[in-house]
């Protein structure tokens, strides 16, 4: 049922992108043939207006076609609703549209969950360790998914977001030598002693270890709308910032980054066990695969939405169009390498299943 859920709030956010792109079309009477969730052979299909809405196989994506795509049809090339007629502006309204609505979505996600769910309470003593990473100083000296760092070397930790940059600090600054981590367990409140030598990463030391603070589940009302904008736009803040950073180590630090990479079958294993916290743990997978869609999407690469809207910009500093040549081998190399690394990834995460253990409710 968890995993049911994930897949379905996955679609759900697909859905919202594509529609950002396909709302900005029609809103500007561009010629919209087709919209598309999933790829591959439709499973549900219907024409409505000259536009046909399906739903297909693989649950990997989706799209928003344009007559302009196709060779065979009725539509003078020269007609003025065509997208690729449209002014340079116009367009980039259309490619922009599927990130603003991802981004717009997570936004509201978390005002809904402010004003319907509540505001957590003010963070408790320790860190909270959300995940581990396989083959990691963290993973193999036994520290689990749920457990609560609460001192390191003999000192104890403060609280929130100083009690993390005290543990990262201390980490960082010592590859190579073995700390002492006093942990508890939320489930049992048992405490013991975990000893880990971080690794060197670029000059830092790294245990491979995702960390959150340590906030209550408890959630209580919000008292204004201030308080449910000053927490909903600190929350939206912290995830995008984080997601952007996130993806800029992927481009510094490749080989390190890399292994953090989640394919399909990561994410809806992590959506799972989220959900296992109730419609609090939902509410935050959603923002957050939300503002990853948008944010991966942004990248100038061949077949996202950044890839697109930097030929946009070529052309209009050119003052012509790319090249269809170019262009066309644009994509497909784009195509080749999408696919490539969702095929590893699938592989990788799937090989892993067996390794991930609960990181919520221990």
């Amino acid at each position: 049922m968890n995993v049911l859920a994930s897949i379905a709030i996955l679609g759900l956010l697909i859905f919202f992108h594509e529609a950002g792109h396909f709302l900005a079309a029609i809103s500007q009477g561009i010629r919209v043939n087709g919209f598309s969730i999933g790829f591959g052979p439709p499973l549900i299909s219907k024409k409505i207006k000259d536009i046909s809405y399906s739903l297909r196989l693989l649950p990997l994506g989706g799209y928003v076609s344009f007559p302009d795509d196709e060779k065979d049809n009725d539509i003078s090339s020269k007609d003025p609703d065509l997208l690729k007629n449209r002014p340079v502006f116009q367009r980039a309204i259309v490619i922009s549209a599927g990130v603003i609505a991802n981004l717009l979505l997570a936004w509201i996600v978390l005002i809904g969950q402010a004003v319907f769910v509540g505001i957590p309470s003010q963070p408790e003593k320790g860190v909270i360790v959300m995940a581990t990473q396989p083959n990691e100083p963290a993973f193999a000296s036994g520290l689990l998914p749920g457990d609560q760092i609460i001192g390191i070397n003999g000192v104890p930790l403060g609280k929130g977001k100083e009690a993390i940059m005290s543990l990262v600090k201390e980490i960082q600054a010592s590859p190579g030598k073995e700390l002492v981590f006093e942990t508890e367990n939320t489930t049992d409140h048992e405490i013991k002693a975990i000893r880990i030598t971080p690794i060197e990463s670029q000059g830092n030391g790294r245990i491979g270890a995702q960390l959150q603070p340590n906030i209550p589940k408890d959630l209580s009302p919000a008292k204004n709308l201030n308080d449910v904008l000053s927490h909903s736009n600190q929350q939206f803040y912290e995830l995008l910032s984080k997601t952007i950073i996130g993806y800029k180590n992927l481009v510094t630090n490749f080989a390190t980054t890399s292994k953090q990479l989640s394919g399909p079958v990561k994410i809806v294993e992590i959506g799972a066990q989220l959900s296992e916290q109730g419609g609090t743990g939902l509410i935050l997978f959603a923002a957050l695969v939300s503002i990853n869609l948008a944010v991966l999407n942004s990248l100038p690469l061949p077949l996202l939405d950044g890839g697109q809207l930097t030929l946009l910009i070529l052309e209009k500093i050119r003052g012509k169009p790319i090249p269809e040549k170019i262009q066309l081998a644009f994509m497909q190399s784009g195509f080749v390498l999408l696919v490539g690394l969702s095929v590893v990834l699938i592989i990788r995460d799937t090989s892993q299943l067996n390794l991930v253990q609960q990181f919520v409710n221990r």
